[in-house]
């Protein structure tokens, strides 16, 4: 066969030689697949554009309810830092108030009406803003989710893991740990 005899096929073309004569391949493929009808593509079109608006209605629900979450949460934990600032003080006046004698106590009667006035003041304030003291006693079990073990010692009249000395109190805000309670616990005998 000469070169002139010879079909010329164009690689540019999507066609191809098929015995002799050229086909056109996009002619082939519209036949394998079945031409929908406009009123099937309306259709499909409005299916995709329900299950979009579906979704996009399931997340601004979500996204609505994620604000409301993250507002109230701002409303009950936002003044965590202030709080946490606001336990040394209360802390130091009960501190204060502890080791004064009853000597001391009567010399400076109105100044320690002051401190126990002013404490009850904040102890008040905390509880409007869902901050409650977790005040362990001697004797109590210990909990590492609310107490914090400052030294673990010997003593054979206490069982092991049980709290024989209480340094600080801790404190809540609503249900998350603001600070643990400072205690000493039994290592038992």
């Amino acid at each position: 066969m000469s070169d002139e005899e010879k079909p010329k096929v164009s690689l540019s073309e999507p066609e191809v030689a098929m015995d002799e004569e050229l086909v056109n391949i996009d002619d082939f493929a519209e036949e394998s697949e079945p031409e929908l009808t406009e009123e099937e593509e309306l259709r499909s079109e409005n299916a995709e554009l329900k299950d979009r608006l579906m979704r996009a209605l399931a997340e601004a629900e979500n996204q609505r309810k994620r604000g409301e979450r993250d507002r109230r949460d701002a409303e009950v934990y936002g003044g965590r830092k202030l709080a946490r600032d606001l336990l040394s003080v209360y802390d130091n006046m009960k501190r204060a108030s502890e080791s004064a004698t009853d000597e001391q106590r009567e010399a400076n009667k109105s100044l320690f009406e002051g401190i126990d006035l002013t404490q009850r003041e904040l102890i008040s304030t905390f509880a409007k803003h869902q901050i409650t003291p977790i005040a362990p006693e001697v004797g109590d079990k210990f909990d590492p989710e609310i107490h914090q073990a400052m030294f673990e010692a010997p003593m054979p009249a206490v069982k092991a893991g049980h709290i024989i000395q209480v340094m600080d109190e801790g404190f809540m805000i609503a249900d998350r740990l603001l600070r643990p309670a400072n205690v000493g616990v039994s290592s038992g005998g």
